[in-house]
């Protein structure tokens, strides 16, 4: 594999990953193991190279080693298209978007690894496409990567002639507001705004663009153009800057070790995960593994415990991935890149630590893509989706995972019913050391209709039969279907029906199961359920409380003829409901609406206003 100048004048560089397969690979011509690289923690300077895994601690030295080992001469290109601040901003976040494909930014051919496309590049002979150039798109104005030091760093000086059209005489990477004062250029006040402690940074944009008296209709086109584009950098730097404190929030959590104590007891979630693992051994003896959302690192070591290869564990939080790395090291687990190759084989020593998230592993190791035979997760949350750490799943497998390779667990299927009083609080707040306290029960329970409850519901209060609200293949799917609406009939089941008179329903109740099938667990299928039915996990169930209780009873009940369906003189011989469940704006949570009509034996029709959970 070619390494960098700064690589190869190192003497503690470390050396590629390789595998049991990689002398095999290597007589085929195909890239193997052995051509990974990995880093481990960041070294060198804070500005990661567009094209390879080297750092610089300048901006120049960086595009002094794109020019020379890449191809790629930007402060050329800039001259050349004359391309301004945020022009400059989008060819940036281009060029990342397309190495991290592993395809050409100048010509768009695909790869198979960094280092195919490394030796492969080229300068572009022609910039623009029908008059366009290809980063031209305002989307490039968003980070490709977050953090991007280099582009807090850019700096690009306005030309000569632009400084002289503002008017006024000024020093370089000056500009003029337009009355004479003199005003920051665009990169300096992106970088002053940026890092300025408002919540909201679209006002200080705005407070920042505020041009005093124009001159002319010339001028005022060209400050908005460019107050226009000042907001566009802002609010793509804002969303950002708030999905990564939400992700810094969410990996931090899991810093926590009782939560991992937590996990680690749930003895059906772990045993299903070591099931799946350790009793499938046509799956995982001497397969290639990627555990996404590592922890502890559990999942690596049963996979490491099955006879896998290798096992890359990836997790977002820095403690964890340390403390993965360091149990890994404990139990004799751990991949040491010092070893020789001809010493490592039948070593189970094969477990690599990366701190990073799924989205970014490309930044950290050099993965050949679709270079795993496994893909494990532990992904799910409550309600199954919470978290949304399905879709860096779902990045993993599609960068990441071998065609035909196995994803665990491979299905996922949310399951709802109705409850009973016994699944609110009221029962509680109805008898407190013999005193009625109801009034409390009552306003409790109006608030669980404005917010979703987990908690564990005993089987002993569903009143209703189950209905499949949806189903996932995740093998198949995409990230857009974890957004979905379901439609689905409920009717009191056998035990509830047996009962006499009405039987009161207060809400639905979801759960969830996931699926270890023999599509790719062939000797031993595994499924873990969440069920209300089963052994409780630290998943619970996720409980929506109506707004008030409808009333039920079985078939064949005569309402009376001008009551309301779903009361206690019309019950409802059936409930259909609506739910729908989609991503919320705020990153990694999620939205639940659900709509219920309640239907009497002879038609008779009453619905309720939608309600909206946020989970």
């Amino acid at each position: 594999m070619e390494r960098s100048s700064a690589e190869k004048e190192d003497p503690e560089a470390e050396e590629p990953l390789r595998s049991e397969e990689e002398e095999e690979d290597e007589e085929e011509g195909e890239e193997g193991w052995d051509d990974w690289c990995f880093d481990g923690e960041d070294v060198g300077g804070g500005l990661l190279c567009l094209f390879c895994s080297s750092r610089f601690d300048a901006e120049s030295s960086l595009f002094e080693h794109c020019a020379a080992e890449h191809c790629f001469d930007f402060h050329r290109i800039v001259k050349e298209l004359g391309l301004d601040f945020y022009s400059c901003i989008k060819l940036i976040n281009f060029v990342r978007s397309k190495v991290a494909e592993e395809k050409c930014w100048s010509c768009g051919q695909a790869f198979s690894s960094n280092t195919e496309l490394c030796s492969h590049l080229h300068a572009m002979e022609n910039y623009k496409i029908e008059g366009k150039v290809p980063w031209e798109d305002d989307i490039y104005l968003k980070p490709f990567m977050e953090d991007d030091s280099l582009l807090h760093s850019l700096s690009i000086d306005d030309d000569d002639d632009e400084d002289e059209d503002c008017g006024v005489s000024m020093e370089r990477g000056q500009c003029s507001a337009g009355n004479g004062v003199l005003a920051e250029p665009p990169g300096n006040t992106l970088r002053t705004i940026s890092e300025r402690n408002g919540s909201d940074i679209s006002p200080q944009f705005h407070q920042e663009c505020t041009i005093g008296s124009t001159q002319g209709e010339d001028r005022e086109s060209l400050v908005h153009k460019m107050s226009d584009s000042h907001l566009k950098v802002a609010r793509a730097s804002a969303n950002a800057k708030a999905i990564k404190t939400v992700d810094d929030n969410y990996f931090g959590s899991y810093s926590s070790f009782g939560i991992h104590r937590e996990m680690l007891g749930d003895k059906v979630r772990t045993g299903a995960y070591r099931d799946a693992i350790l009793d499938n051994p046509s799956l995982l003896s001497g397969a290639t593994v990627l555990d996404v959302g590592c922890g502890t690192g559990i999942l690596s070591l049963f996979a490491a415990k099955a006879g896998a290869s290798r096992v890359v564990a990836v997790d977002g939080s820095a403690k964890m991935a340390s403390v993965a790395t360091q149990v890994a090291k404990n139990n004799g687990l751990l991949y040491d890149e010092n070893v020789k190759a001809e010493q490592k084989q039948g070593s189970a020593q094969v477990i690599s630590v990366v701190h990073t998230k799924a989205e970014e592993l490309n930044q950290k190791i050099q993965v050949p893509q679709n270079g795993f035979d496994v893909l494990v997760s532990e992904w799910m949350g409550y309600c199954l989706l919470y978290e949304s750490m399905l879709s860096s799943v779902l990045y993993a497998r599609d960068h990441f995972l071998k065609p035909g390779g196995a994803i665990l667990p491979d299905t996922a299927t949310i399951l709802g019913a109705g409850f009973g009083k016994g699944g609110t609080s009221l029962p509680f707040w109805e008898n407190v050391y013999g005193f009625d306290m109801s009034c409390i029960g009552k306003e409790v329970t109006l608030t669980s209709a404005r917010f979703p409850v987990v908690d564990v519901l005993s089987s002993q209060d569903i009143v209703t039969e189950t209905a499949v609200l949806h189903s996932f293949d995740l093998a198949s799917m995409k990230e857009s279907e974890m957004d979905f609406t379901a439609s689905f009939e409920l009717r009191l089941s056998e035990s509830s029906a047996a009962v006499p008179g009405v039987t009161w329903c207060y809400g639905i109740v979801l759960w969830f199961d996931t699926g270890f099938t023999n599509r790719f667990c062939k000797e031993k299928p595994v499924v873990l359920s969440t069920s209300p039915f089963l052994t409780p996990t630290h998943w619970s169930q996720t409980i929506f409380t109506f707004e008030e209780p409808i009333a039920m009873a079985k078939e064949g009940s005569t309402p009376a003829s001008s009551a309301l369906a779903g009361t206690d003189e019309c019950p409802a011989t059936m409930l259909r409901s609506r739910i729908s469940i989609v991503r919320a704006s705020e990153h990694r949570s999620i939205d639940i609406s659900v709509e219920t009509t309640a239907i009497s034996s002879d038609g008779r029709k009453r619905s309720w206003p939608v309600q909206i959970f946020n989970l």
